[in-house]
């Protein structure tokens, strides 16, 4: 399943200002590339480098280490030329790896551009990402650029299709052979969680319960990483069912220092940070918003956390520095 491509213009490409507009600008030049296959950004780039597997692999890496450590403006910037990159690496007779490759780094930019918040762009990745793995990728390439999918459906309120594509694609990579047996269960766990969080957010709570469990039962084969992550979007289920209780009960039992990545860690505080504002506890939201700020940066500038700094400075006579952190992240224009 494929989703249609859709019109963007600049206006779209940012829901909430930078701080810089020429910043901003070449963010939108660089992000618009990576969805044309050119290279606007730095066409120099993708020649200076020799298209072989080794050096798309290393694309690769890189991007998903931007990622992880939520350098999402060098990522921007680095996507197109690296995808290129990719891409020509078809025409050296190694299609099999450029298709996996290509869907790899279009499941990356998808990632990102929910990330900054832009839903005109992403549908436009995803659809790259998928239409590249099937073509020659593997069954899990295929299988996360199914996730992509999913999360563009849900990003325009299709939660009902949004789940469907995710479990679909879980129940595909489950009776898929010739994979490796911990990577497949990754991501086969993760397309479970990411169906519960779409169900919650549409507050079908039986089914996203159901579909969380079953996230966990396959988490619990896994020696390592697993149930971490899985727990990590049980907080997210019970914060959005409205169980600010139980999402705190979750989060206690991760230890966020141990998580794989800055991206991760930024991600655990920001759901703490929401959990315990709809709890009605501000003081903490701000203590779990200022843990996020110190793992990444970058992350704290979304929407989201946007709207709870907001919020927070309503008590900024008891929250010292709340104000200097409502500024920071661009909730003081």
């Amino acid at each position: 399943m494929t989703v249609p491509a859709t019109r963007v213009g600049p206006h779209v490409l940012f829901n909430e200002e930078e701080d810089d507009p020429l910043r901003r600008r070449e963010l939108l030049a660089a992000l618009a590339a990576a969805t044309t296959g050119t290279v606007l950004g730095s066409p120099a780039a993708a020649r200076a480098a020799e298209p072989t597997p080794s050096a798309v692999a290393a694309a690769v890496r890189a991007s998903r280490a931007d990622f992880s450590a939520c350098r999402y403006d060098a990522l921007s910037r680095a996507l197109s030329a690296r995808i290129a990159l990719a891409e020509s690496l078809g025409s050296q007779g190694r299609p099999e790896q450029a298709a996996t490759a290509v869907a790899k780094l279009y499941s990356i930019a998808t990632r990102l551009c929910i990330k900054l918040g832009e839903d005109g762009l992403a549908p436009v990745t995803a659809d790259r990402a998928l239409s590249a793995a099937l073509g020659g990728a593997d069954a899990v390439t295929v299988a996360e650029a199914h996730r992509m999918v999913s999360s563009t459906w849900r990003r325009r309120g299709r939660y009902d299709r949004a789940v469907d594509i995710a479990v679909a694609a879980a129940q595909e990579l489950g009776g898929g052979r010739n994979v490796d047996v911990a990577e497949r269960l990754s991501v086969q766990g993760d397309l479970y969680a990411t169906a519960a969080y779409t169900a919650a957010k549409q507050g079908d709570r039986d089914t996203a319960q159901g579909l969380i469990a079953e996230a966990a039962a396959i988490a619990g084969r896994l020696d390592h990483g697993g149930p971490s992550q899985v727990v990590l979007h049980q907080v997210s289920v019970s914060y959005l069912l409205g169980d600010a209780g139980e999402a705190i009960e979750h989060a206690r039992r991760v230890d966020p220092a141990g998580l794989p990545s800055a991206e991760r860690r930024a991600r655990y505080w920001i759901d703490v940070a929401r959990a315990f504002s709809q709890w009605g506890k501000p003081d903490r939201c701000y203590r779990a918003l200022l843990a996020a700020e110190r793992a990444a940066p970058e992350e704290v500038r979304r929407g989201s956390v946007r709207v709870m700094a907001g919020g927070l400075m309503r008590h900024d006579r008891t929250l010292p520095g709340v104000r200097a952190f409502a500024h920071r992240v661009g909730a003081l224009g």
